[in-house]
């Protein structure tokens, strides 16, 4: 039998406190720490794109380490190119070639654009639905270390036999940072093109604006320092290019063009949240095929919103080969004050202008 001298139990107590500070120190150091992640879309635009742009890109991607990467949409060019299911298993292909997790968010090429005569004349609601069943079949990501993900399972969206889970909008938090996908398209956002479908814009644009709302409940309830949000459209924010994206009205966030107008009650309802949730907020988005970073966004009164950073990927630019096969590595630090750093990745092999040193 074993017996304990009267300050055994009080050294144990002691001990056992220690342990948890230390655990809770531990966790805390973890929430703490910071990490890269990668972001790329509008990628392979051509054959040459895809047979060694990807290759030179998987490469330099796979050798930075990056707890992720997300493509933010366009798996092809949006003419005189299949929408067939062989451009969706070899886009899957590309993302579990990745040594990391990989997250995908889908693009107007890849879906509304593909009742395109040149795309084949697919039905767009029926090339979703494949989309959803093949990138988003479970509640993990895609890659060689697949993280789990939060999936917006309300059958909110249309698909081709009606009402249909949104499950290409997804949520997941590394540390204390809280990243969104949201189903957001370029090509009026389905309000226009070949075969416009307002039905499916009403109702996917509804569940976009609640998964927005959701995730930023997410992320104060979860004590998040910063939100990255990422989709394929470039919405338009203001008057200054009409060549790269819709003319808006800055305080209104109407849209100043004729045009469709897909996108005036998302922004105006992601500004309300911005706005409210006063830390960092990263917009990420492709469409435009024009790599920068900027604050574009203002308030009603036409004051810019200093928590709000816009970043647009590179892609495209198929002319010039690999010239825009590029990537964007994005330094995340809980610690700093304002959560992310960017840097735009410069492929060695992809170098079409200006030879590598």
């Amino acid at each position: 039998m074993v017996t304990f001298r009267s300050g055994a139990p009080r050294l144990l107590a002691l001990a056992f406190a220690c342990l948890s500070l230390g655990a809770a120190q531990a966790e805390e150091d973890y929430e703490n720490s910071s990490y890269d992640i990668g972001l790329w879309g509008d990628l392979p635009y051509s054959a040459a794109q895809e047979t060694t742009g990807l290759p030179n890109l998987f490469a330099d991607m796979n050798a930075a380490k990056l707890k992720f990467v997300v493509h933010d949409g366009d798996l092809k060019q949006g003419s005189n190119s299949a929408c067939d299911d062989a451009l969706y298993f070899r886009a899957l292909g590309w993302f579990n070639a990745l040594n990391t997790a990989a997250m995908f968010t889908t693009g107007d090429n890849d879906w509304t654009d593909c009742d395109r005569a040149s795309n084949g004349g697919f039905n767009s609601l029926e090339r979703l639905d494949r989309e959803r069943q093949i990138f988003f079949n479970t509640s993990y990501s895609m890659g060689q270390r697949p993280m789990r993900q939060e999936v917006q399972t309300e059958p909110l969206c249309l698909g081709m036999n009606g009402p249909a889970a949104c499950v290409e909008n997804r949520r997941w938090t590394v540390g204390r940072v809280t990243y969104v996908t949201l189903n957001v398209q370029g090509s009026c956002n389905n309000l226009c093109d070949t075969a416009p479908n307002s039905a499916e814009y009403a109702a996917r644009n509804a569940a976009n604006i609640r998964w927005v709302q959701d995730s930023f409940k997410a992320a104060k309830d979860r004590r998040s320092v910063a939100v990255m949000l990422i989709s394929q459209a470039d919405p338009g924010w203001d008057l200054s290019d009409g060549s790269r994206a819709p003319l808006r009205n800055p305080k209104t966030l109407a849209e100043t063009d004729g045009a469709p107008d897909g996108f005036q009650s998302f922004l105006l309802a992601l500004r309300d949240e911005v706005t409210a949730f006063r830390r960092p907020v990263a917009y990420v988005h492709g469409d435009s095929h024009y790599f920068r970073v900027d604050k574009p966004f203002l308030d009603a009164d036409g004051r810019r919103l200093e928590n709000f950073t816009r970043v647009e990927t590179f892609g495209d630019n198929a002319n010039n080969g690999n010239n825009d096969v590029q990537w964007v590595k994005v330094k995340v630090d809980p610690k700093s004050r304002e959560v992310f750093a960017y840097t735009p990745m410069i492929v060695p092999g992809n170098r079409v202008a200006v030879a590598a040193p």
